[in-house]
């Protein structure tokens, strides 16, 4: 992460997307988008999207959006369980 865009109110920012697969629109499929970008407006989040919509098959079906703030320390968590699916 780059220390100046974060001093000019950049923050990493973490979007769910969900998108319709474009030969099984009836299914959803997810993809994990994260780079620098400004909150609220997530002007770099919305470009991608625009390119997305413009040059991508599969259809949009929502977009989850996180960020966190400016600048501060890492921190450390432990999973309570972990579960695995087949």
């Amino acid at each position: 992460m780059s220390l100046a865009m974060q001093m000019q109110d950049y923050r990493l920012t973490t979007a769910e997307i969900l998108y319709h697969l474009p030969d099984h629109p009836g299914l959803l499929q997810t993809y994990i988008w994260q780079d620098l970008d400004m909150a609220p407006r997530y002007p770099v989040l919305r470009r991608f999207l625009r390119f997305w919509e413009r040059s991508l098959d599969g259809r949009l079906h929502s977009v989850r959006v996180g960020s966190a703030e400016l600048i501060q320390p890492g921190r450390w968590g432990h999973a309570q369980s972990v579960l695995t699916l087949h």
